[in-house]
């Protein structure tokens, strides 16, 4: 074939997927490998979802609701928003892609950070747009040098807050001033994944910011439904925005964007109070236990608004990673992102955490990170 693909798009490096978890064991002659690198849910999903899901089961054979209807009248009771301010999308990844085709175009600017979410930038590169990447300062955003980058051309900020790798979040206040400065042309999109992990005084009013957009700047917060709630298989996110905002993006969508399980899972599981504060509870306790053990081990374990959070081991990261491999424990190494001595991992169950704990002890002997 002699067909020409736009040179933004040849450049495009595929999203690397992990091995299955029984590939690896086969691989590394391990069993009952357990997996704390994707920050999932330790507790599994809502009851109530899976039970939701097994009644609709009958009724595969029909097309979803193209509207989502019910599930955007659930989410917006549940936060105190109107039905025309919700987006459901398949992930929060899908919400993204929205706005960047909704919004911009060839040669147009979007600034992100690095490290962040991945997928920011690749949904860019597909639209030909021009991404301007800062440097994370501290492991956080740095707000001063995005406002300093803003141009003409720049259409949207985004700002995952947490952070995902680093498990920063903003001070309320500095977001607050920053975005008081972002011009009316630019749209500042809110990456709230794991905003149920966040201290509540670390939270941002995304009600008042979105509504109270008169003069300034538009608010995007994005949500899913894949970590407290333990629906991360069926890929279900929302975002919370201006009716203007998602009048535009409803023209990008396409009509069956979300699947019918994944709608009436979703439903139950915004119901389902006693699994969330379940998972919400297990993972304070396991990050607090977790962060005791990793300093009695000699390494340092840095703060964290997520389900997740990174360790300095002392030593090389990838290879520590390796190592733990061949325990049936699957980390995260950060070299990649530039930390070469820092390892994430996710909160796990009481029992997922003993043997993290035990197979990370073990491990830092082996290579003699630590005395």
């Amino acid at each position: 074939m002699k067909i020409e693909v736009p040179e933004y798009i040849k450049s495009i490096v595929p999203y690397p997927p992990g091995k299955p978890m029984d590939e690896l064991e086969r691989e590394y002659g391990v069993s009952n490998a357990i997996k704390l690198a994707s920050n999932e849910n330790a507790w599994g999903s809502s009851p109530k979802a899976i039970q939701a899901i097994q009644d609709a089961l009958t009724n595969l054979h029909r097309y979803p609701d193209g509207s989502n209807f019910y599930l955007v009248q659930a989410i917006a009771d549940k936060f105190g928003f109107s039905p025309d301010e919700v987006i459901i999308g398949n992930g929060s990844d899908e919400i993204i892609e929205f706005l960047v085709k909704a919004y911009v175009e060839k040669g147009d600017e979007v600034i992100t950070s690095h490290p962040s979410f991945l997928m920011y930038q690749k949904v860019v590169q597909v639209r030909g747009g021009v991404n301007k990447v800062l440097s994370l300062k501290g492991m956080g955003h740095d707000l001063p040098a995005i406002l300093e980058n803003i141009t003409d051309r720049t259409r949207l900020i985004f700002l995952d807050n947490p952070n995902n790798p680093t498990a920063t979040a903003i001070p309320p206040s500095d977001l607050y001033t920053f975005l008081s400065k972002i011009p009316e042309s630019v749209i500042v999109v809110l990456d709230e994944a794991y905003v149920d992990f966040m201290d509540p005084g670390m939270r941002v009013d995304d009600f008042s910011l979105i509504r109270n957009s008169q003069g300034r700047c538009g608010v995007v917060a994005l949500r899913t439904f894949s970590k407290a709630y333990g629906l991360a298989g069926i890929r279900v996110g929302y975002g919370l925005m201006s009716s203007e905002v998602a009048n535009y993006l409803h023209r990008v969508r396409q009509p069956f964007n979300v699947n019918q399980l994944a709608q009436v899972a979703a439903i139950a599981a915004l119901d389902d109070t006693e699994f969330y504060e379940k998972t919400l509870q297990g993972t304070r306790e396991g990050m607090a236990w977790l962060r005791k053990e990793v300093e009695k081990l000699g390494c340092t374990a840095y703060s964290s608004q997520t389900n997740f959070f990174l360790i300095d081991v002392k030593g090389d990261a990838a290879a520590l990673y390796e190592a733990m491999l061949y325990k049936g424990v699957i980390i995260r190494s950060m070299k990649p992102y530039g930390y070469s001595s820092v390892i994430r991992v996710t909160v796990g169950t009481k029992e997922e955490n003993s043997r993290f704990i035990q197979a990370l002890g073990d491990c830092l002997s082996e290579l003699s990170y630590v005395s």
